[in-house]
């Protein structure tokens, strides 16, 4: 398998409508992918489907929609319209996401992460294959559900997965599992749950910025914001970097948001944020491939160039 080179879509100084010249430049530049995320910006979809348009020969992926914040039957049908029109070229990418986004912000219940996840795939794989549905799963029950428009070509299906329980499920049932929050070095051992032959996918946070003071700010927030969250400090803690970031997690614990950024030790942001001049970033996400990342999906960090320059600054043309 060779390396494909993503980018999240859409960036964060451009409209959606503005992403059209840039979309349709990225094969000359060495992209193969674009790849959209579902938080609190854009829908995990919409922006999929412009690409299609745009650039026809690009593949599409979502990392992540959650399995939660849809049910079954809508993300199935999301699902189905987007392998509609872009047949072959669309990579479903689902994941439980956070209590955050899941409680908070949406009103529903994170309970039972893994079940609910491989749940919804094994539901997925039955509906987007135009079989009627009919289950009592352990997470939820579908009763006589059949889209009405089932795709020729059923999505790809790949999972977020942090340690080995999804790892191996990703590996197991799905068609690649996709990771976030690695560095480099941390790309085998996580490959390791996988095995040689699933895709293997992380979106990389980058910063194109050479004041290293500057760049480390960012990504300290970042951090704090992310590896605070208890899948993340389990999978960081798996990854060895427990010690590491213990006073983070004291001082976050403790309600000192500003303490935890300055707890945070310079080495681990810059093993998990990629910063610096263009080819010092280019050389370090070259690094992902070579430790055998199979997709490493760019995401544009605030605080580097216009995102449409750094785009066309990371990637060489050989992809």
């Amino acid at each position: 398998m060779g390396v494909r080179w993503g980018l999240t879509i859409p960036l964060n100084d451009l409209s959606l409508p503005e992403h059209r010249e840039l979309v349709r430049e990225l094969p000359e530049l060495g992209y193969s992918d674009v790849w959209s995320a579902e938080v609190n910006g854009a829908d995990g979809f919409v922006p999929l489907a412009l690409a299609a348009e745009w650039a026809p020969g690009m593949r599409l992926g979502s990392a992540v929609v959650p399995v939660y914040t849809r049910g079954p039957a809508l993300l199935a049908q999301s699902a189905a319209t987007l392998a509609e029109l872009a047949p072959g070229r669309f990579v479903l990418g689902i994941g439980s996401s956070s209590p955050a986004i899941v409680e908070r912000w949406n009103g529903g219940e994170f309970a039972k992460p893994y079940q609910r996840t491989r749940d919804t795939l094994r539901f997925l794989r039955r509906a987007l294959s135009g079989e009627k549905v009919s289950e009592e799963y352990e997470t939820f029950t579908v009763k006589g559900f059949r889209l009405e428009r089932p795709p020729a070509e059923p999505p790809r299906i790949v999972l977020a997965a942090l340690r080995p329980g999804m790892l191996r499920l990703a590996a197991a049932e799905a068609d690649g599992a996709i990771t976030n929050w690695v560095a480099p070095e941390d790309v085998p051992k996580v490959r390791a749950e996988v095995g040689p032959d699933t895709e293997l996918i992380a979106r990389v946070f980058v910063c194109v910025n050479p004041d290293a003071g500057e760049a480390r700010r960012l990504g300290r927030w970042l951090i704090a914001s992310y590896l605070t969250v208890p899948a993340y400090r389990a999978f960081h803690d798996w990854l060895g970097r427990g010690d590491a970031l213990a006073p983070m997690h004291e001082a976050w614990a403790a309600g000192d948001r500003a303490g935890a950024m300055a707890a945070i030790p310079d080495e681990v942001v810059d093993a998990l944020i990629v910063h610096g001049d263009a080819d010092a970033c280019r050389a370090r996400l070259q690094a992902y491939a070579d430790n055998g990342l199979d997709t490493p999906v760019v995401a544009v960090l605030p605080g580097s160039a216009p995102g449409s320059e750094v785009v066309r600054r990371l990637v060489p043309k050989s992809g």
